[in-house]
């Protein structure tokens, strides 16, 4: 089965389903279908998932695909994203997982 890290702060929000998007970069391809996540921080704390569609985009492109433009400018969401990834440029591709 495909998995992906996920930081622990996050797990909550994916169990209640408050959370249906994740936005990778660099990481390995995932397709749809199950996917499971695994917590960054315990391994044995995971959660399955159904993905139902993967798109990649820009950065520039991902705030207004997600409905949150006014909350993520560019230059917010590129520093927020620098924490998981510090090489991150602005010219980025990213993939964006449904669920």
């Amino acid at each position: 089965m495909q998995s992906l890290e996920i930081v622990p702060r996050l797990l909550p929000e994916v169990r209640s389903g408050s959370k249906r998007h994740t936005i990778r970069w660099r990481e390995r391809s995932i397709v749809p279908g199950l996917m499971r996540y695994v917590n960054a921080e315990d391994a044995s704390d995971t959660l399955s998932v159904w993905v139902t569609k993967v798109e990649t985009m820009p950065l520039d492109a991902v705030a207004n695909y997600l409905g949150k433009t006014a909350e993520w400018p560019d230059a917010v969401l590129l520093q927020g994203m620098r924490e998981h990834y510090p090489e991150m440029g602005s010219d980025a591709q990213w993939n964006e997982n449904s669920r």
